[in-house]
């Protein structure tokens, strides 16, 4: 039996017309080992497979024998649930081709199994469901109007907490070792490593993420990766491919100081600074400032892109972009991501 790449046994929602909306795995499993793969091909198969109750005690024993202790109890408690139990079983790193395989491959990232750009996400968008995210979960866009009329008339207050295809990721992964001023600010999918710090004005897109230890007042785009111990000021962005950063794959290094309102459209190499108010696009023109403080060439800030210990600034006289070597790297304030 071939290992899986990929292995969810979770329960999901579906709307009146049986469509799936989400699905909420507990534990996922990556790379899977032969004796778990031959236990979910000989009791479900491969795919998506919604599971019956003549197979809930097969499979749970099955799982149990093949070592796979904590899947089987997870399979064990749906005896009575009231949701849709589901197994994803993925062969290998395919685009998602279905709601489960796409919340699947979310989850693989908020728990930390895969970085972002480590799975196949093509197509997502279009697979997942546009959905309301409700405090009784999630319901379908067109049955909303029924539900907020059955809650008021059952003496309840339907709260609609947001429109979209992606949940807040707290509501399915607590990864260990993080704090989050505003959980509605992080998305499902998103990689926030060990110390991270998400202020309340802090976002933090699917496919994307931190490396941790990290302090996080700005803006993450989707497919942006953050290294350790560096900080995204107040009001702050990194550009992503999907806001229309181009094919530039946008990441910061270590020990990188993004300032307050600033911007970065190319990729940060290690202990680099961005002024505060500074916006740096692929076709900022940056002059060169050598040890000497004259102007030594003049570049487009792509040709910098992914180099370490650079500082930019605005000359303050003249307006131009200026880039120098950075003499100090940012230090994270260790009390503030210790007790995390």
């Amino acid at each position: 039996m071939k290992e899986l790449y990929a292995l969810g046994i979770g329960i999901g929602t579906k709307n009146k017309k049986g469509e799936w909306l989400e699905v909420y795995y507990p534990a996922p499993l990556l790379n899977v080992s032969e004796e778990i793969s031959a236990a979910i091909n000989e009791h479900v198969g491969s795919g998506t497979n919604e599971l019956n109750t003549e197979k809930l005690d097969s499979l749970a024993a099955g799982l149990k024998a093949a070592g796979a202790g904590e899947q089987a109890a997870i399979v064990a408690s749906f005896i009575h649930t009231e949701g849709v139990p589901v197994v994803c079983a993925l062969e290998s790193d395919e685009s998602p081709a279905d709601v489960p395989g796409g919340y699947l491959k979310l989850h693989l990232l908020s728990h930390r199994l895969v970085k972002p750009h480590g799975t196949n996400l093509d197509g997502l968008f279009g697979v997942l469901a546009n959905v309301a995210w409700t405090n009784e979960g999630a319901i379908a866009i067109d049955e909303l109007s029924e539900r907020k009329l059955m809650a008021r008339n059952q003496g309840r207050q339907l709260i609609v907490n947001s429109i979209d295809k992606f949940p807040r990721m707290t509501d399915y992964v607590v990864p260990g070792g993080i704090r989050i001023g505003d959980a509605s600010r992080v998305r499902l999918g998103a990689y926030l490593g060990e110390g991270t710090t998400v202020m309340h004005e802090g976002f933090v897109n699917f496919n994307a993420g931190t490396e941790g230890p990290n302090m996080i007042e700005g803006r993450i785009s989707a497919g942006v990766f953050v290294g350790a111990g560096s900080d995204l000021g107040g009001g702050s962005s990194a550009m992503g491919t999907l806001s229309g950063g181009g094919n530039i794959v946008i990441s910061v290094g270590k020990e990188c100081l993004v300032g307050a309102n600033a911007g970065i459209g190319i990729a940060l190499g290690d202990r680099c600074t961005v002024e505060a108010g500074l916006y740096i696009t692929a076709g900022t023109k940056v002059q060169m400032i050598d040890d000497a403080g004259t102007i030594a060439t003049k570049v487009k800030a792509s040709e910098l892109n992914g180099k370490s210990g650079l500082l930019f600034r605005r000359n303050s006289l003249t307006g131009a972009v200026e880039c120098l070597t950075n003499k100090s790297a940012v230090e994270l304030n260790d009390e503030l991501h210790a007790h995390n």
